[in-house]
């Protein structure tokens, strides 16, 4: 009889318990989903201030080698070797069929260094896949797990970058999708200016044995004298709101094994055009989705679907065609800044048009709802 693994906490669990959060058992992680106030004044709050989010459970992969980018360049669908030190890059890893093993953020820390952000659900996955693939090809690399010993929070919202260079005035510098890694006091800290919300912002890797200090100081600095809570802890429900919103692809729902990786409307991290003489490597399932690509594309894409009832839409309900089933929701919610209630599917690559009318079964009910354009939310408009 095996035992079930136990559930992991979080290095930040103290400053969760100090602020009175709701937590829940979330990919063998122990994570709030809200504290004291609800999931809509979390959400709401990121986009007018900003919030605070323990990202924790994420994977962290360290690559390094003297084949690392060759060994990247092989299992991530984005091209590698052109990334400069102190780059960022969203990439899929895909199956030999072209389905998604999981989608990551890359971090080139070194011309032999690389560090593979993953998600936490599909951490032990992608390690053995990693491993599988370092053996069978005799690159020579690296790899250590270093999620246990390092945490990770993500800070996003419009007045973020603002108050984050009080702490440190080169952060606010930094480009999109690029880090620095800073010596503050006794730790060593990655920052990244990358976020899964739909807001300017970053994310923060550093010492597990660290936090508690860290927490400390970025709190009482995060703050202005106008509002000593401009930036508040938010939970994993609103992450989740906020990445509809802003049209984010999350895996289990708008990704997953047996979903074609050209189906996600993701195209941009798919290089088809990596070859052995230029890149080292082609990328594993690269032969499966250029068959797909020549044979005309995927049979299903990712849309957006802005629903005319207030009832919202769950992943797994039908969406409906003249009264017929042609397609799956992935996800759905309110949103909390449009009103409105919002969800993305797959249909037919036929019935992607905007405006293209449809219905959502909703069981008793048959929500009528129309194809958008993705993202519902976009900073600044």
């Amino acid at each position: 009889m095996s035992m079930q693994a136990a559930i992991k906490q979080s290095p930040l669990h103290k400053y969760h318990e100090e602020y009175h959060a709701q937590m829940v058992e979330y990919a063998g992680w122990e994570m709030p989903i809200k504290y004291t106030t609800s999931i809509k004044e979390e959400h709401v709050h990121t986009r007018m201030s900003g919030s605070l989010f323990d990202v924790s459970h994420m994977g962290r992969l360290s690559i390094k080698g003297k084949d690392s980018a060759r060994f990247l360049e092989h299992v991530c669908s984005r091209k590698i070797g052109s990334m400069v030190e102190g780059q960022c890059r969203y990439s899929l890893i895909c199956n030999e069929h072209g389905g998604v093993r999981d989608d990551v953020i890359v971090n080139r820390m070194g011309e032999n260094e690389f560090l593979v952000v993953v998600n936490a659900g599909n951490r032990e996955k992608i390690v053995g896949h990693f491993e599988t693939v370092i053996a069978g090809r005799c690159f020579d690399v690296k790899m250590e797990d270093w999620t246990e010993k390092t945490a990770m929070i993500a800070m996003q919202g419009p007045k973020v970058m603002e108050l984050i260079g009080k702490v440190s005035p080169e952060i606010p510098q930094l480009k999109r999708y690029r880090f620095l890694v800073k010596n503050m006091m006794i730790m060593k800290i990655m920052v990244a200016r990358t976020g899964y919300t739909g807001e300017d912002g970053v994310e923060v890797i550093l010492p597990a044995s660290a936090i508690g200090m860290a927490m400390k100081m970025l709190m009482k600095e995060m703050s202005s004298e106008e509002d000593h809570e401009t930036i508040k802890p938010c939970g994993l429900g609103a992450r989740d709101t906020l990445r509809l919103e802003a049209g984010m692809p999350l895996y289990g729902h708008e990704l997953g094994e047996d979903i074609c990786a050209l189906s996600c409307g993701v195209d941009f991290v798919i290089a088809l055009d990596k070859t052995v003489e230029e890149h080292g490597e082609t990328f594993i399932g690269q032969e499966a989705l250029m068959k797909i690509r020549d044979a005309g594309g995927p049979e299903v894409k990712l849309v957006g679907l802005k629903i005319d009832s207030k009832r919202t839409a769950r992943q797994g309900m039908a969406i409906l065609v003249d009264g017929q089933a042609v397609g799956t929701v992935s996800s759905g919610c309110m949103s909390p800044t449009l009103e409105q209630s919002i969800a993305m599917g797959f249909v037919p690559s036929t019935h992607t048009e905007i405006g293209t009318r449809v219905q959502i079964d909703a069981g008793r009910m048959k929500l009528d709802a129309m194809v958008v354009e993705l993202p519902f939310y976009k900073r600044g408009k």
